[in-house]
């Protein structure tokens, strides 16, 4: 028997049925559109744009232990108490720099986010600086203002803490190259003892540039005298070098701030080092959060972030939050709710504060905005 034959035309609705599993022309155009939205979504992602977005980081309680369990404060020689309350240091996230960069979407993030802040990259990474050169010298800075909180801290307690000055760098054309290393600490300039390094440069500065030097250095242990020549850096008569501040304290302190770079932790930990070396406790109980850097004198400077570091505090429940004056401005507009930011321009404010929200008396506290 033959299979039957049916003669219908191309077009007839018998001849080709519709294939069920088979995409209509709306549904193939429309999912082409998807695929060339996706691509442009890849390709968008991979662009990589010259920003940096700053974002809130963690609090970290200076009073506390860091990852490894040993105390961020940790004094040898001498008495310490433990604290309790929470004096955090604030800190900030930022994405974006050399082999990181941003792309559209984290920029989109960054601008959709209450609490994110978009800067050119070379705010953060100056052109032709790698980005382990930016964690060396964020590094250089944070162990810098440890120093100066401990002694800020150690000075407020009566105790003595020598300065020393010693060399971080001597410029490759400097005459001093020759005679001068790094970790030389200068004791004295043509005989005269060096007490400040506003000193030395008057010391310097009494000479012409190409004038012979002697300098009284300190290297290993040794005193030795050297001698060299001045060189005018920039109309004015210099040695070429560029000096750090080291000290002599009475007992070891130190701080283990892991990770952290930078000096904006500076009056948070020497309102730490305050606290571990007398009794009872400086902060009554309570969780207070600041930043700021510190220097030799005790003063309160300026910082970077400031508006996420203010978010970071109270998400850690912070209620007090100490900021420099001269971020104040900085803060008109941003400072979240439930949080009181007090306005500090030197150490012993900041310590005015801490005893005065210990105590609750907090009425007359001077506050940005």
């Amino acid at each position: 028997m033959s299979e039957p034959r049916f003669d219908l035309a191309p077009d007839s609705e018998t001849a080709r049925p519709p294939d069920p599993y088979r995409p209509s022309r709306r549904s193939r155009t429309l999912l082409a559109a998807a695929f060339l939205g996706m691509a442009l979504a890849a390709i968008l992602a991979l662009i990589p744009l010259p920003y940096a977005v700053l974002r809130p980081g963690p609090a970290i309680n200076t009073l506390g232990t860091g990852e490894d369990g040993r105390p961020l404060v940790e004094v040898s020689g001498a008495p310490s108490y433990p604290a309790k309350g929470a004096l955090d240091f604030t800190t900030v996230s930022v994405q974006g720099g050399p082999g990181a960069r941003v792309s559209v979407w984290d920029l989109l993030g960054a601008w959709l986010s209450p609490h994110d802040d978009v800067y050119d990259e070379e705010a953060f990474f100056p052109k032709g600086v790698t980005k382990d050169e930016v964690k060396d010298e964020n590094t250089a800075e944070m162990t810098g203002s440890q120093e100066a909180a401990v002694a800020v801290a150690l000075r407020s307690l009566g105790k003595t803490v020598t300065e020393r000055y010693a060399v971080a760098q001597v410029a490759d054309t400097a005459p001093a190259r020759s005679v001068l290393k790094s970790g030389d600490r200068i004791l004295a300039v043509d005989g005269t003892t060096i007490s400040a390094l506003a000193d030395i440069r008057r010391l310097v500065q009494a000479h012409s540039a190409g004038n012979e030097i002697t300098l009284t250095i300190e290297r290993a242990g040794a005193r030795r005298d050297v001698t060299t020549r001045t060189t005018d850096v920039g109309g004015r008569v210099a040695l070429g070098i560029v000096l750090t501040t080291d000290y002599d304290f009475p007992f070891a302190v130190t701080i283990n701030a892991g990770d952290v770079g930078g000096p904006s932790a500076g009056l948070m930990f020497t309102l730490a080092v305050r606290d571990v070396l007398t009794t009872g406790d400086l902060t009554g109980g309570k969780r207070i959060a600041g930043t700021g850097t510190i220097d030799d004198s005790g003063a309160v400077g300026p910082i970077g972030g400031i508006r996420q570091k203010v978010v970071g505090a109270k998400s850690s429940g912070a209620d007090y939050f100490l900021a420099p004056a001269q971020n104040c401005a900085d803060l008109s507009g941003h400072t979240p709710d439930g949080i009181r930011v007090v306005k500090v321009q030197a150490f012993t404010d900041a310590l005015g504060a801490v005893e005065a929200i210990a105590a609750g008396r907090t009425d007359s506290l001077p506050t940005c905005g």
